[in-house]
């Protein structure tokens, strides 16, 4: 596989990168795309929601370009996902793409692809949304429901060496969704650590997933865009459903293979405090 770093961005797009790292600035055109994909041997798909749309394109894009791993825009649940029907629509809207990408890899020999299913992104997300349950600024917490509810979840790192371990391992990888996490865990074990790492006691809050629940089907109703966290947190915490949960275990997931730590809650909840 190819070892230059090339970053495509969409024209008008804000966001800054690395020093010294090549950036193509194009509109997601067909022929734009072609163009910027050309002589790269993967290309790997991390557009915001707003982008999820582009992705046939550039799917299109990586075969005429001769692109032999297309990485698709998961990073998420996967195509088994257990999700409240709430997500259908958007779920629909992705696996779209993803057929795609078979469907070229059925036809190419040349062309192939991967999906990375990742589930919660664990560090990142207890550092953005609270409402996950976990306060950093404040040093408190909600607790829903009794807090054992199992889930799955992969830091940041993790994400990252995921991408590279697929790109080491293309044959075992090629044409299918792979299932990675860093950790097994519940809210009552991920409290246990934060309190333990931060040398105090944090206040609880106790609520109930099922008035997240309520909240987030009547945003949904009503297009209020919160919906998404609001249900997001509440299938997470759906106690007894195992609805965020991609592999049973670290050894029975794709980890092993891609290189990707078993973390204790101890090291994830340290990386969600270091986090800017």
């Amino acid at each position: 596989m190819a070892t230059t770093i090339q970053k495509v961005a969409i024209f008008g797009s804000t966001s800054t990168f690395p020093a010294g790292l090549p950036i193509i600035r194009a509109n997601y055109t067909l022929d734009n795309l072609t163009t910027a994909l050309t002589g790269q041997d993967a290309a790997i798909c991390v557009v915001g929601p707003g982008g999820i749309g582009a992705q046939a394109t550039m799917i299109e894009a990586a075969e005429a370009a001769g692109v032999k791993r297309f990485i698709v825009n998961d990073f998420g649940w996967g195509p088994e996902y257990h999700s409240l029907p709430e997500f259908s629509a958007i779920h629909a809207h992705r696996r779209t793409s993803w057929n795609l990408a078979k469907a070229k890899a059925e036809a190419n020999p040349t062309f192939t692809f991967t999906g990375i299913t990742t589930g919660n992104p664990i560090d990142w997300a207890m550092k953005r949304f609270p409402l996950m349950g976990f306060d950093i600024a404040q040093y408190s917490a909600i607790i829903y429901d009794s807090g054992t509810e199992k889930f799955t979840a992969t830091t940041l790192a993790g994400i990252g060496q995921s991408v590279v371990g697929v790109l080491q391992h293309p044959d075992e990888t090629a044409n299918r969704f792979v299932k990675v996490l860093s950790i097994i865990t519940t809210q009552n074990e991920l409290l246990e650590a934060f309190q333990r790492v931060t040398g105090r006691e944090w206040p609880v809050q106790r609520a109930s997933s099922r008035t997240v629940l309520e909240s987030g089907q009547r945003k949904f109703q009503e297009g209020i865009g919160s919906w998404r966290l609001e249900l997001a947190v509440a299938q997470m915490y759906d106690e007894g459903q195992a609805r965020c949960v991609v592999a049973p275990s670290w050894e029975g997931s794709d980890s092993p293979l891609l290189g990707v730590q078993n973390e204790s809650a101890d090291e994830v909840v340290s990386k969600a405090l270091q986090m800017r």
